[in-house]
């Protein structure tokens, strides 16, 4: 984010919060149920969204150095990650190439070699087939070149690991300009320069989307968080800007408005507001004064998804245990700010068998909601 969007983002807020108004989209706007309920629906946005478009995998931190791996389930595929010793991050399905036995068991560690632990089969890690025990007798001629890990499209950017988790899927775009034009903000956070200091796994009975949506407005912010973080924040005011399919939104802390009485020179958004990044088509980042929490979703169906909540600190701050002491308890305040929102999705999602409502009702101030759906359909068409 250049200084000039960065002062043109502060006014805006100030003027909204000189007229007393939220930030107006044209009309309301309804979002069928069957969006978050239908097993159907579900179908095709793991085809043509999950198993199409660019998804992060993994944070770049999580495998910190050379011969690292990890290994992890998403959408049904055994992942293998890898970096090599030139530092080079690859992607692979964990299947053995000869049987198909989980390659490897571990969920993380330092290999150069992974070997099969059904008849020993082994792969660097780069992905090519090392070794066959018995081979000139069981497999004359084997073509090896043939025979090495399946791979995913691949590619690191930004402090993260993106893949298209379909070995027969296309391949992967640049990523920057898959971002179209988020790039500058994340090199402006500094994305690249973070690591992770602490992460929870949960797993919510819930569509991703309803999940997704609770960052895109602040309607319910004096409400859902009145004894939490809901005191800190202006009433209903927030402002988005779309990039292609992402979303940049901006969520004054009450001590914004009242820059208007400063210097702009003194201005810094990360002071006075949180901000948070829909990155398609499976994170977000909300970044904070001096750290950044990255969500990682996981659709498992219509109504569950898994989440891996962290919070990512620049890789100069101190590893101390004072620091690490002051990231953990940040950490549990926006957890329990967040299983608020949680609890309240889990809750919308279990009524949608009511049937009491045809479709979601978007007011004005939540237009962001609108157009993050808007978003998901045009990638289901593409």
């Amino acid at each position: 984010m250049d200084r000039q969007t960065e002062t043109a983002l502060i006014r805006e807020i100030i003027g909204l919060a000189e007229v007393r108004s939220a930030y107006l989209d044209t009309g309301i706007a309804h979002s069928p149920i069957a969006r978050y309920a239908s097993p159907e629906r579900w179908e095709c946005e793991r085809a043509m969204i999950f198993r199409r478009k660019p998804v992060i995998a993994a944070q770049s931190s999580e495998l910190d150095g050379p011969r690292t791996f990890l290994t992890r389930q998403f959408l049904g595929l055994p992942l293998l990650l890898t970096r090599d010793d030139s530092g080079r991050v690859s992607a692979f399905l964990n299947v053995c190439r000869h049987r198909g036995a989980r390659l490897e068991r571990e969920a993380s560690g330092c290999k150069r070699v992974f070997t099969c632990p059904y008849h020993a089969w082994s792969w660097t890690n780069d992905g090519a087939l090392r070794s066959v025990p018995h081979e000139a007798q069981g497999f004359p001629d084997l073509p090896r070149a043939d025979r090495g890990l399946r791979r995913l499209p691949c590619a690191e950017a930004h402090g993260f690991v993106w893949i298209v988790a379909d070995p027969d899927g296309a391949a992967l775009p640049r990523i920057d300009d898959w971002l179209a034009g988020l790039a500058p903000d994340l090199d402006w956070i500094g994305l690249s320069d973070h690591r992770v200091a602490v992460i929870e796994e949960l797993d919510i009975a819930a569509n991703w989307k309803v999940l997704m949506e609770g960052g895109m407005e602040a309607y319910h912010f004096r409400v859902a968080h009145k004894d939490t973080i809901g005191p800190y924040f202006p009433d209903n005011l927030l402002t988005y800007t779309m990039f292609g399919p992402h979303m940049r939104a901006i969520l004054p802390r009450i001590s914004m408005p009242d820059l208007r009485h400063q210097p702009e020179a003194d201005w810094q958004i990360r002071r006075d507001a949180n901000m948070v990044y829909t990155l398609m088509c499976n994170a977000q980042l909300l970044v904070q004064q001096d750290h950044v929490v990255w969500f990682h979703y996981e659709p498992l169906s219509e109504s569950r998804t898994h989440m891996r909540v962290a919070t990512l600190v620049p890789n100069a701050a101190p590893r101390t245990d004072e620091m690490q002491a002051h990231w953990e308890r940040n950490h549990k305040i926006t957890l329990t700010a967040l299983k608020e929102d949680f609890e309240l999705g889990e809750e919308i999602q279990s009524g949608f068998a009511s049937r009491g409502n045809p479709s979601h009702l978007f007011g004005r101030f939540e237009g962001a909601l609108n157009r993050f759906n808007l978003a998901v359909e045009e990638m289901l068409a593409t």
